[in-house]
């Protein structure tokens, strides 16, 4: 990369990770409900669906509260093997498009595509990766682009569930300033 070139960085940021996972693997299930954690009366909610957030269930919500929100709620027990296999099925797919992979978490990892293995020139051009995450796992990301981590965070918090939002390098400032 020549000196003074914008890096282009992508924050990906799976939508309901663990809880679009068992929708996915157990489509026979309602979707109307939260698809994660356990039901005790002392339990809390692990991850929440979008269906669930819509009743204003969220991920360490106790449990009873959840069911008073949500009272058609699934719990289901964790799978952790099966988020860490699709994980890394994520990762795989991202190492086609660069080797510069910063994961944070199961569900969350920046990409730095400024020098991509398929020579785009644009970060928003490698949204590509996107649809074949889509296809290959059957599961849905928010994006965020920029020039840097901060703002690509910002950016993918932006066009939640299963958007892509762009700040330009030049309008990070401006684009920061309105929400401060």
């Amino acid at each position: 990369m020549s000196e003074g070139a914008i890096r282009k960085i992508i924050h990906v940021d799976m939508d309901a990770f663990c809880a679009s996972v068992e929708q996915r693997d157990n489509p026979e299930a309602p979707r109307q409900a939260g698809r994660r954690g356990y039901g005790a009366k002392l339990g809390v909610v692990a991850a929440a669906s979008y269906e669930a957030r819509a009743f204003d269930v969220r991920s360490a919500l106790p449990s009873t509260t959840a069911l008073r929100l949500c009272p058609d709620l699934i719990f289901v027990p964790p799978r952790f093997d099966v988020y860490r296999s699709v994980s890394q099925q994520i990762r795989t797919i991202f190492a086609r498009y660069t080797v510069l992979i910063e994961p944070l978490s199961l569900d969350e990892a920046y990409l730095d595509v400024t020098e991509n293995r398929h020579g785009l020139p644009m970060a928003s051009e490698t949204a590509a990766i996107r649809a074949r995450r889509f296809s290959e796992t059957g599961l849905t990301a928010s994006a965020g682009i920029s020039s840097n981590k901060f703002l690509t965070k910002f950016a993918s918090d932006m066009c939640k569930p299963n958007g892509r939002f762009v700040i330009p390098p030049q309008r990070g400032a401006e684009f920061i300033e309105a929400f401060s």
